[in-house]
C-alpha cells in the first residue's frame, strides 16, 4: 500500500468524505469533535496545500493520515501550557561555561558561577515554553471572535484559523519567523502578528486587537495569565533538582 501524505489523501477524496473519516477517527479515540477542531479540519480540507507535511498513512496501512491528524490535534490540545508537565533539561551544563564567565568577571566566586549556570538553564526552559503560554492565552481570547487554534501544528505554518477561512500566523518576536513559514505564504493570504519587537520593548497587542476585532488583549493580561497557569500548574516549568534557586 502506498504511503500517502495527508495532502495526497485529501486530494483524492471530497471534503465530505474526509470529514466522515475524521469523525470516525475522533469517535474511535475518544476525541471530542467540537467547533474548533471542525473549523481547523475544514481549512485543510478546502485547501489541501495547508495540510501539515509530516502527517502520512502508516506503512502497514492500519492508521490513516486523517486519523493521525486527529490525534496530532488532540495531543497538541492536551499538551497546552495549563495541562503540560515539562521535563527538565536532558543534558548537563558544560563546565566550561562557568569558567568562561569567571574568566571575564573575575570577582565572582564558584557559588556565583554555579547560580548563573542554573539561572541560564532555567531561563532557557522558560523560553522554550513561552510559545505555549502565548498560544493558549490567544486561544482563550480569540475564540470570542470565531478564531480557532490549530493545536499541534495541524495547519501548515498557520496558528489560528477563522470560521470564514481567514488565516493567522502568530510569532512571539519580530525576528522569529523561519524560512518555511515564509515560503508557505506564497500565493496564500495569511495575516501575521508578533507580540514584541526584537530590538526594543515594544508590544503589538493593539494591532492584534484591531486585526481580530476585540479589545481585551494586553501584556498585563498575558502576564496575569502566565502567573495563573503556573500557580495552578507549576509543573509546566520544570526546575532541575539541585537548582540553588529552587525554594
Amino acid at each position: 500500500m502506498a504511503i500517502l501524505k495527508l495532502q495526497q489523501v485529501l486530494d483524492e477524496i471530497s471534503p465530505k468524505q474526509a470529514l466522515e473519516q475524521a469523525l470516525l477517527a475522533a469517535e474511535q479515540h475518544g476525541v471530542i469533535w467540537d467547533e474548533s477542531i471542525n473549523t481547523v479540519f475544514a481549512v485543510i480540507s478546502r485547501d489541501t496545500s495547508l495540510a501539515p507535511t509530516n502527517v502520512r498513512n502508516s506503512k502497514d496501512g492500519k492508521i490513516s493520515a486523517i486519523e493521525k491528524w486527529v490525534l496530532k490535534y488532540h495531543r497538541g490540545f492536551c499538551g497546552r501550557a495549563s495541562q503540560r508537565v515539562s521535563n527538565p533539561p536532558g543534558t548537563l551544563a558544560d563546565p566550561i561555561i562557568e569558567r568562561i564567565v569567571g574568566a571575564r568577571l573575575t570577582h565572582l566566586d564558584d557559588d556565583d558561577l554555579n547560580k548563573i549556570s542554573y539561572a541560564h538553564r532555567l531561563g532557557m526552559s522558560a523560553e522554550n515554553i513561552l510559545g505555549l503560554f502565548l498560544e493558549e492565552y490567544l486561544a482563550n481570547n480569540l475564540s470570542k471572535s470565531s478564531w480557532h487554534c490549530a493545536w499541534g501544528e495541524t495547519v501548515r505554518s498557520v496558528d489560528f484559523v477563522k470560521e470564514n477561512g481567514e488565516l493567522l500566523q502568530i510569532k512571539n518576536r519580530s525576528n522569529s519567523e523561519n524560512s518555511s513559514s515564509a515560503r508557505v505564504r506564497e500565493g496564500i493570504e495569511i495575516k501575521k502578528w508578533y507580540r514584541i519587537e526584537a530590538s526594543r520593548v515594544e508590544y503589538k497587542w493593539d494591532l492584534l486587537n484591531d486585526m481580530c476585532g476585540i479589545g481585551t488583549l494586553s501584556e498585563e493580561n498575558f502576564v496575569a495569565f502566565v502567573h495563573t497557569i503556573l500557580k495552578n500548574n507549576p509543573k509546566a516549568l520544570a526546575v532541575e533538582a539541585g537548582n540553588p534557586w529552587k525554594s
